[in-house]
């Protein structure tokens, strides 16, 4: 009996290998010869399109096959458009990959032209996050404005590329209570920050601190900007040392903290990869493991590095079950974060 039960778990850790081997041998025949298309949802020369196009210029190496990967640019919407691009019209066959913006998770939920998106933030297959983030609010240094309790007495004008650069402010405008003047229209963080460079406004918010830090050095090494706040739950422990306030310090009530909470979580997963929700599931357990190997690679680290790019690998299984507990939200919660940010 005994050498019954021995043979018999031989036999099924061989099954067990031999069908690992054939889903392998299977993802890389799919592979083989082919083309991954890249939809980055954002404008060229932002954080988002400096961390897609990292992960693009290294993921196909670990992919079974090993496919070439083609970046495209696809702006629209705050990168909703790109979203209902992969949901909707794109191949569902593994061939096409996303690289969105964190606010396209949650979009749906509290924006107020939710009616407009194409996409279903639930039914995508997360491949991973390239990084986690602390969003900040930056003013120029020759502003008036020394702190975030400065905005309780006088009006600051702020631009928007929409995304978390309207949401956090308009969150802080009307949870909290600030003076604060959007000036909408721009098509992304570097359109921004040349904006800011002009003197068209006098800084903006939502703006990754990673992202700021290898988008424009130049900022933090001549003191051009000052940081007036942390967008965060817990904050950067870099800034926490420099005493960069949080701006959920301010919240009075549980309920405010709540909704800030909502809006924060974008920070956990603020370079999201997808594919479609019909891909199957041997080509996405292959894309999502190529792509913690990519972001586990020293070629890639050292390439992060040169550019002050922070890498900090989420996977897609954390990714998906971070989505499913956001979208457990109750609505009375919900509803009231929709209001707050709502741009009047």
């Amino acid at each position: 009996m005994r050498k019954f039960l021995l043979d018999g778990a031989a036999v099924l850790a061989a099954l067990t290998l031999s069908g690992a081997a054939l889903a392998q041998d299977a993802v890389e025949s799919f592979y083989k010869g082919k083309q991954i298309s890249l939809i980055i949802g954002n404008p060229a020369g932002g954080g988002y399109d400096f961390y897609a196009r990292l992960v693009g210029r290294h993921i196909g190496r670990f992919v079974a096959g090993n496919p070439v990967v083609v970046p495209r640019n696809m702006p629209g919407g705050s990168g909703n458009v790109a979203a209902g691009h992969i949901a909707n019209v794109a191949a569902k066959d593994g061939t096409v990959l996303g690289s969105l913006a964190a606010g396209n998770v949650v979009d749906q939920l509290i924006s107020q032209n939710a009616y407009q998106i194409r996409h279903d933030a639930r039914t995508f297959n997360y491949i991973g996050s390239a990084s986690s983030e602390v969003f900040v609010c930056v003013v120029h240094n020759d502003s008036p404005f020394k702190t975030l309790t400065d905005l309780r007495d006088r009006e600051i004008l702020l631009g928007s590329g929409g995304g978390t650069t309207s949401d956090m402010p308009m969150a802080m405008k009307n949870i909290l209570g600030l003076k604060i003047k959007l000036v909408h229209g721009y098509p992304g963080t570097r359109d921004l920050t040349l904006a800011v460079d002009r003197g068209e406004i006098a800084g903006f918010c939502g703006f990754g601190w990673n992202s700021l830090k290898s988008m424009r050095p130049d900022w933090l090494e001549k003191k051009f900007v000052r940081l007036l706040v942390q967008e965060s739950l817990s904050g950067d422990p870099d800034l926490n040392k420099q005493g960069v306030p949080l701006s959920v310090s301010l919240a009075e009530t549980a309920e405010q903290k709540q909704m800030f909470e909502m809006l924060y979580s974008q920070g956990i997963y603020t370079r999201p990869f997808v594919m479609a929700g019909e891909v199957p599931a041997d080509r996405v357990e292959a894309i999502r493991a190529a792509f913690m190997k990519a972001l586990a690679d020293p070629q890639l680290l050292e390439e992060a590095a040169k550019q002050s790019l922070v890498v900090t690998a989420i996977s897609g299984a954390v990714m998906q079950e971070a989505v499913k507990k956001l979208y457990e939200t109750p609505p009375a919660a919900i509803e009231k974060l929709k209001q707050a940010i709502a741009v009047q």
